[in-house]
C-alpha cells in the first residue's frame, strides 16, 4: 500500500485527482491541502506518508518552496510535482528543490499509477515533453539566483519551544510539558516571533523548519 498526499488549490482538479487514486487498490489517501504552508504544516504532523502530489501555483507558500522544506526535513518522502506549468524556470527550480517526478495535470490514471510505482521503486518520472526540457537544461542550464540562508540562533529553551507549537500545541499544553508557567511560554513565543521576523505560529513553523531550527 502506498500511502498518498496531495497539495492542490483547485477544488475542481482535487476531485478529478481524488477520483484517479480512487481506480487503485493500492493507493491510500491520508490527506490534502490547499497550499503550500498547509502541506509542510500536515507532513510536520504527520510525516508517516511515502509520496506527496504536489501543484506549484498555489496561494501561501507554492509547491516548489513546500517541496524544498519537506524534503529538507523529509528525504525519505517522494515528491512529484503535478502541475500545469512545463516552463524551463518551474523545472529547473523542481528538481533543485529535490523533486522525484514532474507530470502534468492531464496524465491519464493509469499513468499517473504507473509513474507514482516507478518513483517508490527508485526511479524519476516524468512527462515526455518534460523530460526533453529536462534535457536540454542540462545541456543548457540556466541561471537562478538563490538568496543565501539568514543566519538566526534561538536559546535551547525558544527551540524547544518552537517543537512544540510545530506540534499544534497550545500555551497551556507548552507550560506543561516543559515546566514553566503560560506566561513564560507567551515571553519566549514573543522572542521567537522577533528573531524569526514572524507575526503568528504557523510563520514561526514555517521558517523554523527552513532554517534548519528544528
Amino acid at each position: 500500500m502506498i500511502r498518498i498526499a496531495f497539495a492542490e488549490d483547485n477544488p475542481f482538479i482535487e476531485k478529478s485527482l481524488i477520483e484517479k487514486l480512487s481506480f487503485f487498490d493500492d493507493l491510500k489517501l491520508k490527506y490534502s491541502a490547499s497550499n503550500g504552508a498547509e502541506i509542510v504544516g500536515k507532513v510536520t504532523s504527520d510525516s508517516n506518508i511515502d509520496l506527496i502530489l504536489m501543484d506549484i501555483q498555489m496561494p501561501e507558500m507554492n509547491g516548489i518552496e513546500a517541496t524544498r522544506l519537506i524534503k529538507n526535513k523529509h528525504p525519505q518522502i517522494k515528491i512529484v510535482m503535478l502541475t500545469v506549468f512545463d516552463d524551463d524556470e518551474n523545472i529547473f527550480n523542481s528538481i533543485l528543490a529535490g523533486a522525484d517526478g514532474y507530470l502534468l495535470k492531464d496524465t491519464d490514471p493509469k499513468t499517473l499509477f504507473d509513474s507514482i510505482q516507478e518513483v517508490m521503486a527508485g526511479g524519476a518520472t516524468m512527462t515526455p515533453s518534460i523530460a526533453l526540457k529536462a534535457l536540454n537544461l542540462l545541456r543548457n542550464p540556466i541561471k537562478i539566483s538563490t538568496p543565501q540562508e539568514e543566519s538566526i540562533a534561538l536559546t535551547k529553551r525558544e527551540t524547544e519551544i518552537l517543537v512544540q507549537i510545530s506540534k499544534g500545541l497550545n500555551y497551556i499544553e507548552i507550560a506543561e510539558n516543559l515546566n514553566i508557567s503560560p506566561a513564560t511560554v507567551r515571553k519566549h513565543i514573543e522572542n521567537i516571533y522577533k528573531k524569526l521576523q514572524v507575526h503568528n505560529k504557523v510563520e514561526a513553523v514555517q521558517k523554523g523548519i527552513k532554517n534548519n531550527l528544528i
